[in-house]
């Protein structure tokens, strides 16, 4: 299961169900995958074919949502 959080300038954030507890998101488009660590602050833990600038986009929308992630987190693993 990979529950969508949102979708924003043709980005998916999502996360895995069963994948390790740290806090992170995955970040899918047709150009290529990436993941960020949430804690302790925002980071970027792989990137499969993303430029730098789409890197910097995507970590913009992760600042901009970060609450939403956040929180949509806590839920689905029932923190």
């Amino acid at each position: 299961m990979s529950p969508t959080i949102f979708r924003a300038d043709g980005y998916r954030f999502f996360f895995f169900s069963r994948e390790e507890t740290r806090k992170h998101v995955h970040v899918l488009s047709a150009g290529g995958e990436a993941k960020f660590w949430l804690e302790p602050e925002i980071e970027l833990a792989r990137n499969y074919r993303f430029s730098r600038k789409q890197l910097k986009n995507i970590e913009k929308l992760i600042e901009e949502h970060y609450h939403e992630i956040n929180s949509a987190w806590e839920r689905h693993f029932g923190l």
